[in-house]
């Protein structure tokens, strides 16, 4: 009904309920005996209805949406309530010079849960009868604490979200057995898979903010037990503030399952690296050097450089930030290989970056142990170019972005990883730009890595194809590994290689497992097919041991790396004698160069 006509309804309603509150009071307290004149009475219900009526409006009752009526409601009730009965009160003790308490305190208990019933009546006739639950998903929500019993609320009051919450998981021993909006607390995580069979669930709601990475891998592992689909609750502030709808669940990612607690930045040392000043990203479309370009971006810097070699690439990129910044600062465009030394040269004296973050690479290391003359340009000579140019120009700082393989290197791209390192570090000893290296492993979501690879396996039927069952890799998110790329080039000094903290390994088969059950499919129904390690491949990635790495953390998950230093001369006869050698003569060079070791280390103490 429109307003008006509720206003008058609820207006109607009201002076019916007090009328009768007070008619009744005075009935039961004296059935026979007549206490009160008729006077007392009729001067007493017209003041107790005036008031109310006033109150009432001052307390917005007959603006509320009864339909999502809450404690807040009731609590809105009764101070209106209770302040026209005070207001009867003074009039009888100015009039009369006497208060009937009995008679008002009856009326003040009658009105509450006459009103109050009238409200909440409403309610509970929607929630019970309305509803069309037989078209609702029943959902099972796991956590009840402030978001769940939020969640669990707003599936109650909302007709359109086609979920109704039917119990809630909970590892609070306290809260179980315990109702919550009428929802049961029915068991701890370790028991959602006989909840799910138990109520009939159709969809568990992860509903924990915060919820650690290896608890969310804990629960979701329970979830992938059952046939029910797991999704995760949106963010709190964002359903309050309305930005999204209570429904709009995310699905689980595997970037929840693999990805680690999100580090804190120093963002005071970042904004007086970054803010302001100009700034120049090559490998700017590629999936790291894309995210370095959005984190730096943040941070406000004057001028922002997109270096890169593909066009569509740094268009999609360029296209991105400029739609989400406007103009707030100038971004520039820039078609260039680093393989092209004027170019490369051309561009650094031109715009005179503060800051260099250098990730363009090539970082497939199948495809690079073909291609051993490729990986050289590009990883060693092409680094080289770019190094030398902010030299010469005197460039604040240079970070490249390195590899874990450049560790112990068995293959190309680890290894021209380990020479680009040393060329940097060659460079450090004498130039006034800050060089530093930033090693880090496998990136989740990046080009190179297996997720791409498997999803399109998932989406295609299956099978997947693992290399082998006790493959083991590292893996951090893309925008975890770019934040503290930025993070690590705001502590630079000069010739540090700094190493970031990887977490625990992940064995790839348990990956495609997990990415089988996130895509909704089984293992029986998609399969996995071992296809035999790659050239080039270790079994397991490799950190460093206690006496390669700083024992104290720079910052938390960077460390400093103990490089060892020298062997520059060969460096030099590989970029001057390459384009004679075979890949063969290329591959052993390589290999040989990079696994040297030297007596001089490079100790670099915080």
């Amino acid at each position: 009904m429109s307003f008006q006509k509720r206003l008058t309804f609820l207006t109607v309603l009201d002076s019916l309920i007090v009328l009768t509150a007070i008619y009744i009071s005075y009935i039961i307290l004296h059935p026979t005996v007549q206490v009160f004149t008729y006077k007392t009475l009729l001067i007493s219900s017209v003041t107790l209805l005036v008031s109310h009526h006033i109150f009432a409006s001052y307390y917005r009752l007959y603006q509320k949406a009864w339909q999502y009526a809450s404690v807040g409601e009731l609590v809105a009730i009764v101070k209106a309530v209770s302040f026209a009965v005070m207001s009867a009160a003074v009039v009888q003790l100015v009039l009369f010079q006497d208060i009937y308490v009995r008679a008002l305190s009856l009326a003040w208990m009658m009105h509450v849960l006459l009103i109050g019933g009238s409200r909440f009546s409403w309610r509970v006739y929607r929630d019970r009868y309305i509803k069309p639950k037989s078209e609702q998903e029943r959902a099972l929500i796991v956590g009840a604490g402030a978001a769940g019993t939020l969640l669990a609320r707003q599936l109650l009051n909302n007709q359109d979200a086609g979920i109704v919450p039917v119990a809630f998981i909970d590892d609070n021993t306290h809260l179980l057995k315990l109702d919550i909006h009428g929802i049961p607390v029915v068991g701890t995580s370790v028991s959602i898979q006989e909840a799910v069979e138990e109520w009939n669930i159709d969809k568990v709601i992860i509903a924990i903010p915060s919820l650690s990475k290896k608890e969310m891998n804990s629960i979701f592992q329970e979830c992938a037990k059952t046939k029910a689909k797991t999704v995760i609750m949106p963010k709190v502030e964002d359903v309050m503030i309305g930005r999204v709808s209570v429904k709009q669940f995310r699905d689980v990612e595997v970037e929840d399952l693999l990805g680690r607690d999100p580090v804190e930045l120093d963002m005071d040392s970042i904004s007086k690296k970054i803010t302001g000043n100009t700034i120049l990203v090559t490998g700017a479309g590629g999936s790291i050097g894309s995210e370095i370009c959005r984190q730096v971006s943040k941070f406000q810097p004057k001028k922002l450089l997109l270096l890169g070699h593909g066009e569509n690439s740094i268009y999609q990129i360029d296209m991105e930030i400029r739609n989400k910044y406007k103009n707030d600062f100038e971004i520039i465009p820039i078609i260039a290989d680093i393989q092209d030394r004027h170019r490369i040269f051309e561009v650094m004296e031109l715009h005179r970056p503060d800051v260099v973050y250098h990730a363009a690479a090539h970082k497939h290391v199948p495809l690079m142990e073909y291609n051993p003359k490729e990986s050289v340009k590009n990883n060693v000579i092409g680094t080289k170019n770019v190094a030398e140019a902010a030299d010469t120009f005197s460039i604040g700082t240079f970070v490249l972005v390195s590899s874990d393989k450049a560790v112990n290197p068995t293959n190309v791209m680890g290894s021209t990883k380990r020479i680009a390192e040393m060329v940097i570090q060659h460079l450090a000893q004498h130039s006034k730009t800050k060089f530093v290296a930033v090693r880090f492993g496998n990136v989740l979501g990046s080009r190179g890595s297996v997720i791409p690879l498997f999803k399109k396996q998932i989406q295609a039927g299956g099978p997947v194809t693992v290399t082998h069952p006790d493959m083991t890799r590292y893996f951090m998110t893309i925008p975890e590994a770019s934040r503290l790329v930025i993070q690590a080039g705001a502590l630079a000094r000069g010739g540090e290689i700094f190493v970031l903290d990887m977490g625990e390994p992940v064995k790839i088969v348990d990956l495609a497992k997990n990415l089988i059950k996130l895509s909704g499919y089984t293992i029986e129904e998609i399969g996995i097919q071992y296809s035999g390690i790659r050239p080039g491949e270790k079994m397991y990635e490799e950190l460093l041991g206690d006496n390669e790495v700083h024992r104290e953390a720079v910052f938390p998950k960077i460390f400093i790396g103990k490089a060892v230093l020298g062997g520059y001369e060969e460096v030099e006869y590989l970029i001057h004698e390459f384009v004679q050698m075979t890949s063969m003569e290329i591959q052993e060079y390589v290999l040989g160069l990079a696994n040297k070791k030297s007596v001089q280390e490079n100790e670099f103490v915080s």
